[in-house]
């Protein structure tokens, strides 16, 4: 593989290049890229040349954007797509039954990332998004999946600054060690306020054919006493998709 005199090859400079993209960026130009990678300006704007030449990038005079060609790729060969496909017929349901935001998450790291969202536009106030992520500790989905995670994991998930969203976000270990036993004997996590005072975070496991906890699916609604008469949907959704992923699991396999 060709590399720069720094020992970088080209792909790890490609790449490079693609993740300076972050969730809220619909284009960026080639100083911007430049300045985020790190990189000359001249090899930032080669490399994007030849990023658009095979569709990865998509340029526009003076905007970059991620190309078709990158997503076609990436939704393709998605790890999740299976658990997705099981899970959006029950997130509908769910989404049509509630009418509030939707959500379906997995653990990476201490990390929350969100694989698939339903939204209800002005209803509530909602920082996840398809593809994003959330600090695990103060997600209602994220509690549920480290809650079931191995023991390294929480550990490490304890050991990481713990950032504090509102005065109710969880931000020690001991709250966030009773938090996760909690969820394991109750089934469910019921965050009110935790990121945003006036919304409440409902999540429950999602397991996979062999009962382990692969996913979480999460409710976001208004901060009201409503919020725990709508735990036990949110539990039936997640069971009817575990179903549908254990049977789908014993017919593949």
């Amino acid at each position: 593989m060709p590399r720069v005199a720094t020992g970088e090859s080209v792909v790890s400079r490609a790449v490079r290049v693609v993740e300076a993209f972050g969730i809220d960026d619909e284009a960026l130009t080639v100083g911007d890229i430049a300045r985020r990678t790190g990189l000359h300006v001249a090899t930032a704007s080669r490399l994007i040349e030849e990023l658009v030449r095979v569709g990865w990038l998509e340029r526009n005079g003076k905007d970059v954007r991620i190309g078709m060609r990158l997503w076609e790729i990436a939704s393709r060969s998605s790890p999740t797509l299976g658990l997705r496909e099981a899970a959006m017929p029950f997130m509908e349901d769910l989404h049509q039954v509630i009418g509030y935001d939707v959500q379906l998450a997995i653990l990476e790291g201490t990390e929350v990332l969100f694989v698939e969202r339903l939204s209800s536009p002005g209803e509530v106030v909602n920082y996840s998004r398809i593809a994003g992520r959330l600090p695990a500790h103060a997600s209602s989905s994220g509690l549920v999946l480290l809650a079931h995670a191995d023991p390294a994991g929480q550990e490490l998930a304890m050991a990481a600054p713990m950032k504090a969203f509102t005065r109710n976000t969880i931000h020690t270990p001991a709250q966030l060690r009773t938090t996760l036993a909690r969820i394991r004997r109750e089934g469910y996590a019921l965050c009110p306020g935790h990121i945003y005072a006036d919304t409440t975070g409902i999540a429950a496991p999602v397991r996979g054919r062999d009962g382990t906890v692969v996913a979480a699916l999460g409710l976001i609604m208004p901060n009201d006493d409503s919020a725990f008469a709508k735990v036990p949907a949110v539990q039936a959704c997640a069971r009817g998709i575990s179903r549908v992923m254990a049977s789908t699991s014993t017919r593949t396999s």
